[in-house]
């Protein structure tokens, strides 16, 4: 059994999405801020008074913030630091011989964007999830990006605000689309005379239009990923609980009407019980209509293996986005995979904790990515970079065969570039 053609992913043309995006791409890189506040208009309905949110709109926003919201945020702040403050790395010196190093520093970013989708959800967490660890690796310079809101006078949501200035977060726009993407890119000067300044990365998801601004600007920018919709797959033998996977698939489609959700299972007895939630839970659930889309798209599925071991090497060949194992024995299921976004093990780590609060990262690959890439962490915002030194003793030792080389890629120059340091001293 193939993944590739037994589970579909949606169809999202990215390439017809850049021929519309170019357009808007040039116009900012053009004409700046007056190009954002004009493609916002006609985009969203609606340009924010300023682009810049006001510091005082910050502080309004936590301030009138719901009580239990802003715990949830503050906790799930702190477990996302806690989690990501492990993954920190540190410089390493290797005495390659003696008076021969190579030190491997880790270098942050200088000046990141971080984007916020609006749309059809509100998304604090992403907030979270791009900042917390930007912050831990010691990006000098943060700024943030997010749609205006005809509901809110053309500023991004309130929660979003809010989590912003939980953060410290203070260099905040109200932008969207491929238009934010742009002004990142090229930064712009503001109303005020003040200026956006260009970021060296972009990091977070966003629609079509978004993953187009990212893939056309890619080089004047750096970005984390191509994000496509989101996804779940659920790897459950018949020990799972079938109203749990059952919710499971129908809060992943809730995203978007393009939202995969797919059941891998040997079991008949579940596969059927599970159909058999699904029809009694999505009628009772608020975005019916999406999650009823999702469903039925061709990139969700229910799908029944002869075994396990078929079911995980599915699971490994589909590569998704989220995760989970719901089997007797799940961890042990869970360390043999290889190609997952993130990987949710046993009936109490569901994907929704993971979206929120589990102190992992939310922001993962898509569309089969996980065969290759990783979700966004601190090293998504750090470089490694080489220092290499060697004195005197420690190049006259290596340097017959740099030069061989040198030679035997036809580059004598390079073998010359070593020579010389020893003939100027006979």
């Amino acid at each position: 059994m193939d993944a590739r053609t037994t589970l579909p992913r949606a169809a999202m043309d990215v390439a017809d999405a850049s021929a519309v995006i170019a357009p808007i791409l040039e116009d900012v890189r053009t004409q700046g801020a007056s190009a954002v506040a004009s493609w916002s208009a006609k985009l969203d309905g609606i340009a924010p008074p300023t682009l810049r949110v006001p510091a005082e709109k910050l502080a309004q926003a936590e301030a009138e913030l719901d009580p239990k919201v802003r715990a949830a945020l503050l906790e799930a702040i702190r477990r996302a630091r806690v989690v990501h403050a492990d993954q920190r790395r540190v410089d390493v010196e290797t005495i390659v011989v003696p008076g021969g190093t190579v030190t491997e520093r880790w270098i942050p970013v200088s000046r990141v964007g971080l984007y916020v989708p609006g749309g059809r959800a509100v998304y604090p967490s992403s907030v979270i999830m791009n900042v917390v660890p930007a912050q831990v690796a010691g990006v000098q310079s943060l700024v943030v990006v997010s749609p205006p809101q005809k509901d809110f006078d053309g500023w991004p949501h309130p929660t979003i605000l809010a989590a912003c200035s939980l953060l410290g977060v203070e260099e905040v726009y109200a932008v969207g689309g491929a238009q934010a993407v742009a002004m990142l890119a090229y930064g712009v000067e503001l109303e005020d005379g003040t200026r956006c300044a260009p970021v060296d990365l972009v990091t977070g998801p966003g629609n079509i239009y978004v993953t187009a601004a990212k893939r056309s600007l890619q080089g004047v920018i750096g970005i984390d990923s191509e994000a496509g919709p989101t996804e779940v797959a659920i790897l459950a033998d018949d020990s799972a609980n079938a109203a749990h996977v059952a919710a499971d698939l129908i809060s992943q489609a809730e995203h978007d009407p393009m939202a995969a959700a797919v059941l891998v299972t040997p079991s008949v007895a579940l596969a059927d019980a599970v159909i058999a939630e699904v029809q009694r839970q999505v009628p009772l659930a608020k975005h019916f209509e999406r999650i009823s889309t999702a469903l039925a798209g061709e990139q969700s599925a229910v799908v029944l293996v002869d075994s396990l071991e078929e079911g995980l090497e599915l699971v490994n060949q589909y590569a998704a986005e989220h995760l989970e194992i719901q089997t007797v024995n799940a961890r042990e299921w869970a360390m043999r995979v290889r190609n997952a976004g993130a990987i949710f093990v046993g009936a109490y780590a569901p994907v929704s904790l993971g979206d929120y609060a589990a102190g992992s990262n939310h922001v993962l690959p898509t569309a089969g990515a996980a065969r290759h890439s990783s979700g966004l962490s601190v090293q998504s915002f750090l470089r490694g970079v080489h220092v290499i030194e060697y004195d005197e003793p420690a190049l006259r030792d290596v340097a017959e065969h740099v030069i061989a080389l040198s030679h035997a890629e036809d580059l004598p120059g390079h073998g010359a570039a070593i020579a010389v340091r020893f003939t100027e001293q006979s």
